[in-house]
């Protein structure tokens, strides 16, 4: 596992039951703005993905999106947690949680 894996994993386990933080956010918050791919790699190599919760990790257009486990699983794992999912998506007003400093 590389630092930058292991950057992404300790910083999610941060994103608390009920929130969601976006890939995007993530790689903002890491210092690496464009590495939003890198991040979705780095989630797909976790190893324990229940525990370290990157499932917590949705899309910047508030879809669900993959996951280890499958889609229907994460979705599940959500909503067990209070986050309301309508069409495969979630409302990033209400349930997302801002991870990086600054405005952008």
């Amino acid at each position: 596992m590389t630092k930058f894996q292991a950057s992404v994993l300790e910083l999610v386990s941060k994103v608390p039951k009920g929130k969601v933080t976006t890939y995007k956010e993530l790689a903002r918050a890491l210092g690496r703005s464009r590495a939003w791919r890198a991040v979705a790699n780095a989630l797909a190599k976790n190893p324990s993905p229940v525990k370290i919760p990157c499932h917590r990790v949705i899309r910047s257009d508030g879809k669900v999106g993959g996951y280890k486990l499958g889609k229907t699983r994460k979705a599940e794992l959500l909503m067990m947690e209070g986050i309301v999912i309508k069409k495969w998506k979630v409302n990033l007003q209400k349930f997302f949680i801002k991870l990086s400093k600054g405005t952008s």
